[in-house]
């Protein structure tokens, strides 16, 4: 694939505050496929231009609004304009920007979850599903080249028959009540105004959720949900267990808390088949240990040779340099990024570019929130997931 010109890219949301949005931009760059051209990156002006000036933006291609940039970028000319909306509010900003990108044409990259809730969530796929654009969810953790490996391992049926799942999602950043301190990210995620009917299982109970679908190859069919709020005076779940039963009849245990004390982000998964089993977790990301009932474990390792074709596309560095968050995110968006190239060109992506999250995921995300807090708040708890698009 011959490239003629970077794609470029404006971002909305991601200003001063805001961790997320510098690991967007970072992830963006790195493969010099994308470059950022232009931002509304505050819903205050001044902020929005002094995030401009820090990144050293043309001042004409900073906004004061996402409106305003998109209405104006859309009356450029195509060789012009921004080709990419980068999405990265907190999740009652998901919806509306959005739609109007996808509207005017724009390929979209947002961060998840997809909406603020599910009733939005269903609107949007719609308009995915109708758009002649591309749509990508930064759903990270699938971008891992080992995560790949796993769910390539499981697809070409290496451990056999799933039969166990096994999910963990350990935080500890809200052990307490932070949102009262001066903490805009503790603020906005805890504000069922901003971060939606759920706290924790909104916003790393997906991922979870994500992955295990994700690696396991097999959608959830129903779940027994039991969640809560541990931290007196918050608004929102801050931990809970899920019992999840796959549509192949495997059984699964999703964890996720963001009250674990002294825990930092180390996500693992355990999948167990009929033949053997996966282990990978995040504070290891380079490795994944294959397991087998009567010959030694098996230890892969990213940048080697034997790795499927999968993981390789998605590994920059041979073994022993490691690999971490940023380029699983980055993961994301080269190989959304060489999809729209590709199709810009008249031709096929490659089988593995195409392996990113989209529509779907955020779709399924956004259900598996509602039925949690259907089944959490139920006396009847298994709650058969079910998702109306």
């Amino acid at each position: 694939m011959q490239n003629t010109q970077k794609l470029k890219m404006g971002m909305i949301g991601g200003g001063p505050g805001s961790f997320i949005g510098a690991i967007h931009r970072s992830a963006a760059h790195l493969d010099g496929l994308i470059e950022l051209t232009a931002g509304a990156f505050s819903s205050d002006p001044a902020k929005s231009k002094q995030a401009g000036e820090s990144l050293m933006l043309d001042p004409t291609r900073v906004y004061e609004s996402y409106d305003q940039m998109l209405e104006t970028e859309s009356k450029l000319p195509a060789s012009e304009r921004i080709n990419i909306v980068s999405i990265v509010t907190p999740n009652h900003a998901h919806f509306a920007p959005a739609k109007k990108a996808l509207e005017l044409g724009f390929h979209v990259i947002l961060d998840k979850p997809m909406t603020l809730d599910y009733k939005e969530a269903k609107g949007l796929y719609e308009i995915i599903y109708n758009a002649k654009t591309e749509f990508a969810l930064t759903h990270t953790y699938t971008g891992y080249p080992m995560v790949k490996q796993a769910k390539q391992m499981v697809a070409d049926g290496v451990i056999g028959e799933v039969r166990k799942v096994y999910v963990e999602y350990p935080q500890g950043w809200l052990w307490k009540l932070l949102e009262t301190e001066d903490n805009k990210q503790a603020q906005w995620r805890t504000d069922p105004s901003k971060s939606g009917s759920s706290g924790c299982f909104g916003d790393i109970g997906t991922h979870a959720f994500n992955l295990a679908e994700y690696v396991s190859g097999q959608k959830v069919a129903k779940i027994c949900a039991d969640i809560d709020i541990k931290v007196s005076g918050r608004k929102l779940d801050d931990d809970g267990a899920v019992l999840m039963r796959f549509e192949n009849n495997a059984s699964g245990i999703l964890t996720a808390s963001q009250i674990d004390t002294g825990a930092e982000n180390n996500l693992k998964i355990k999948i167990y088949g009929d033949k053997g089993g996966l282990e990978w977790q995040q504070e290891d990301c380079n490795t994944l240990i294959v397991r087998w009932p009567n010959e030694p474990d098996q230890i892969y390792r990213a940048g080697t040779p034997y790795l499927s074709s999968l993981a390789q596309e998605n590994t920059r560095t041979p073994a022993g340099h490691p690999e971490g968050y940023i380029e699983a995110f980055a993961n994301i968006y080269r190989n959304f990024a060489r999809c729209i190239l590709a199709k810009q060109q008249g031709q096929q992506p490659k089988q593995e570019w195409l392996d990113y999250p989209g529509a779907e995921d955020g779709i399924r995300g956004m259900a598996f929130v509602q039925h949690v807090l259907a089944s959490a708040y139920s006396e009847m708890k298994w709650t058969p997931l079910v998702v109306e698009k």
